[in-house]
């Protein structure tokens, strides 16, 4: 039966073909490493039969191959049945295995549950070993609590008789400590209210609480009631014995104190009186202080001192004076003035400032301290940037630090600083109208262009309107730094804003002359019919004609005298901006935002370097100009660079160095106004290449030269002039050499023949991938093709140059855009060479 049942199995595993996971594989190879190609996952039958009988001649050996593959599939065959064996015997075994494990178990599970048992018995034993002990113990703690309480309880009935004598013969200072005492051993007490005796006697010790306090109150009315106060002696000592009673008792007398003190205040500075009003305050504050000093040379040893009486009377005499205050300019607000608000605020800061110094602030509830600033009538003016770090660094450290009676008293002043503002107003308008009275009578420049080239300086009144803006928000962060901050900063974009129109945008000269498109109707000379020998003679005089009018060198100036102000206010708007939000209340912070401002002043850099851009492309119009007029077609030979371009690089080399000079305290905008001209220039030069028509073959090798010529002179724009050479920044430089490709790559087309039209075209269009249908039509006028010369490449053209490889065949060879500038390379280098 053994027999039958191994059969099956080994029938069953030759019958399955059992593929491993790569990881699995990978665990069988480390343990059981093999060579044999049958033990390989990959095993290929028909590979390793031909590895077996190469050849035709190995096949005689092919019995002792067989002979030997049945040898080893009856090893593999007793080992297979040798494992199934001994896995059928390994069953049986841990059966029996595990029926002694459950044995063992069951004797453990017995013999845990006998200690479990014994363990109880024993606690048991123990239990009943110190019960007796226990109760002794409980017996000691609570004979000890009993004889601890009767202790108390004896002292205290003792104490309450004595303190029932001591209040009756007013004895305060041998009152405090019974007082004291009795209020701990009630406090021990507290547990055992329900007991009768214990309560009546709490009662009573209230009671006697009662009469101290209505005692001592009446005593210090009785003192303070007449002219001659008296019994002071007896008051101190009655003061200890309110520290020690309720804490409402010594608050409700000194409540009453205070206001007793404040009476004649009250009375001399009624609202009927003319001293009460804003000018002469400065009386209250003279009264108070008298009025402390008095105070605490006659009463100041009857009060303990973490009482405060006088800080007391102080907080008190300014929220007295608050009130007044605000009903008083409540009823005569059209009195209020500017003048006389800011003097009643300077005196007021100033006594804040003075009880800052002189009392902590402990007896102020609630209070919210904010930071107070010394009012400074004209703050010290600082060169350069008012609102850069170092500038205000003096100021910021003069600052007083954080205390409880800032704007204690000046904060009745917040509804009316409207007045302030508006006055800022007007005395902005004022020095406004100023500003705009000097710049006509001198215009922005004039004064800083004596002749000598040099950099422009930022308007004085640029540096006037920001200092005076500096004094301003100063001073009304010593006001408020509440919603007043936020009518300051309208009021300071209002201006930004009229600085920016009135004194930079309304001062930029305004460009004259024709465009290049008009400036043609005004030659009229034909330069088609000069020959070449007269061409250079003719060229000057061309160029008056068509002569177009620029701007001054003082116009030059104004310019970059309002950019680089326009600048200065740009980044001092920014840090103005960041200032009021620091000096404003987080509340009102975030509502600040001068972005507005900040966009102005970039238009107004922008607008400078436009008209800088049309000033130097004006000056380049006429040679433009003058370069269409050429007879491209009757040049003979090609010589050095066309006058035309000598005349603008002699342009560039004159102006830029000038407006660099002036720009040199903010470089990037240079920048700018030198990749603004080549990206307009550039597009202008390529319009005007596409209108010089027609072209011989050595005028376009000319016009090739210019090009070149050009584009080396813009290459160097930045540097033009300067000793020390820099290179060109990179957005520049990519810029003018795209631009410049494509005019090069023009004249590289115009060059080339048309013959095959297949290669024209798809030379046309990978020199200029962009090239529309329009420009290759103006690419074959230059070339002088006729109409019905032009009709086939333009259609050819239009269809996308299917037929191209027609060319190719018939021997035509394209070149890379890099060999085609190697071409143009070697061209220039001829040209040099016959010149």
């Amino acid at each position: 039966m053994m027999g039958i049942n191994e059969d099956d199995d080994m029938e069953e595993l030759q019958s399955t073909v059992y593929t491993f996971p790569e990881s699995v594989q990978s665990v069988i190879e480390q343990v059981l490493p093999s060579s044999d190609p049958l033990d390989q996952p990959n095993f290929n039958v028909v590979d390793y039969i031909n590895s077996l009988f190469p050849t035709e001649q190995s096949l005689s050996n092919i019995d002792d191959v067989v002979n030997e593959m049945e040898y080893r599939i009856c090893s593999i065959d007793k080992e297979i049945r040798s494992v199934v064996r001994g896995q059928t015997n390994v069953g049986q075994d841990g059966r029996a295995a595990l029926d002694d494990a459950q044995k063992v178990i069951r004797q453990l599970f017995l013999h845990i549950k006998d200690i479990k048992d014994k363990a109880e018995q024993s606690e048991e034993t123990v239990k009943e070993i110190t019960r007796d002990i226990k109760q002794l113990d409980f017996a000691k703690r609570n004979l000890t609590a009993s004889i601890t309480s009767l202790n108390k309880l004896h002292v205290l009935v003792g104490e309450v008789d004595s303190l029932k004598s001591l209040t009756q013969k007013k004895q305060y200072g041998e009152i405090v400590l019974k007082l004291q005492a009795i209020m701990e051993v009630m406090q021990y007490f507290s547990s055992y209210m329900d007991i009768p005796q214990i309560k009546e006697l709490s009662s009573e010790v209230h009671q006697i609480e009662i009469e101290l306090a209505q005692q001592i109150t009446s005593d210090f009315k009785e003192a303070f009631s007449g002219q001659n106060p008296k019994h002071f002696a007896q008051l101190t000592e009655g003061c200890l014995v309110l520290s020690v009673l309720d804490p409402k008792v010594k608050k409700d007398l000194l409540t009453w104190f205070v206001g007793v003190q404040l009476q004649e205040y009250a009375h001399l500075f009624d609202e009927n009186q003319d001293i009460a009003w804003l000018d002469k305050i400065d009386k209250r504050y003279t009264w108070i202080k008298k009025h402390l000093m008095d105070f605490e040379q006659k009463f100041g040893n009857i009060f303990p001192l973490d009482w405060e009486i006088s800080e007391r009377i102080a907080v008190q005499f300014c929220n007295v004076t608050r009130e007044d205050l605000s009903k008083l300019m409540q009823k005569r607000r059209v009195e209020i003035d500017v003048k006389l608000l800011l003097y009643a605020i300077q005196r007021t800061t100033n006594f804040e400032n003075l009880l800052a110094k002189r009392f902590s602030g402990v007896t102020l509830e609630g209070s919210d301290p904010r930071k107070v600033v010394a009012v400074e009538s004209r703050p010290e003016e600082v060169p350069g940037n008012p609102f850069e770090e170092e500038n205000i660094e003096k100021s910021e450290n003069d600052k007083p630090a954080f205390t409880p009676f800032a704007n204690l008293v000046g904060k009745c002043f917040e509804p009316y600083l409207n007045i302030y503002i508006e006055s800022l107003d007007r005395n902005l308008a004022d020095l406004m109208e100023k500003f705009v009275a000097d710049c006509k009578s001198q215009p922005p420049g004039a004064k800083d262009f004596d002749g000598v080239e040099g950099p422009s300086s930022v308007l004085s009144s640029c540096a006037d309107l920001f200092v005076f803006y500096k004094k301003c928000m100063l001073q009304c962060t010593q006001l408020s730094t509440g919603p007043i901050m936020l009518s300051l900063a309208e009021t300071f974009q209002k201006y930004l804003r009229e600085y920016a129109l009135k004194l930079l945008q309304n001062n930029l000269p305004k460009m004259g002359g024709t465009s290049l498109g008009t400036s043609m109707s005004s030659i009229t000379r034909d330069f088609r019919d000069l020959s070449t020998a007269g061409f250079i003679q003719n060229f000057q005089s061309f160029l008056k004609e068509g002569e177009i009018t620029r701007f001054s060198k003082e116009e030059q100036s104004r310019i970059c005298c309002i950019l680089t102000t326009a600048e200065y206010c740009l980044e001092t708007t920014q840090q103005l901006e960041e200032k009021l939000k620091e000096k404003t209340d987080k509340l009102f912070s975030d509502k600040i935002n001068l972005s507005q401002e900040q966009d102005i002043f970039h238009n107004v850099i922008s607008n400078c370097i436009q008209l800088l851009v049309q000033d130097l492309e004006a000056a380049c119009e006429s040679a433009l100009i003058a370069m269409i007029k050429i007879p491209w077609a009757a040049i003979e030979g090609v010589g050095d660079q066309s006058p035309y371009v000598s005349t603008i690089v002699a342009h560039l080399r004159q102006t830029i160095p000038a407006i660099r000079d002036r720009l040199s305290s903010c470089r990037k905008y240079f920048t700018q106004l030198c990749v603004k001209f080549a990206s307009s220039f550039i597009p202008k030069l390529v319009q005007q290449l596409y209108r010089c028509k027609p072209l011989s073959a050595v005028g376009a090798e000319q016009l090739l030269l210019d090009v070149h010529m050009l584009k080396t002179a813009l290459l160097d724009l930045p540097s033009t002039g300067c000793q020390v050479t820099r290179k060109a920044p990179a957005t520049y430089t990519k810029v003018v050499v795209k631009g410049m490709a494509k005019a090069e790559m023009i004249l590289k087309v115009v060059m080339s023949t048309t013959e095959p039209p297949e290669a024209f075209v798809e030379q046309c269009r990978r020199l200029l991938p962009d090239l529309q249908v329009q420009e290759f039509q103006k690419i074959l006028d230059m070339k002088g093709l006729k109409k019905h010369e032009q009709t086939p490449l333009v259609e050819l053209f239009r269809i996308g140059g299917n037929d191209i490889g027609t060319g190719e065949a018939q021997g035509f060879v394209r070149d890379s855009p890099e060999m085609e500038a190697g071409k143009i390379k070697r061209l220039e280098k001829l040209i040099k060479k016959r010149m």
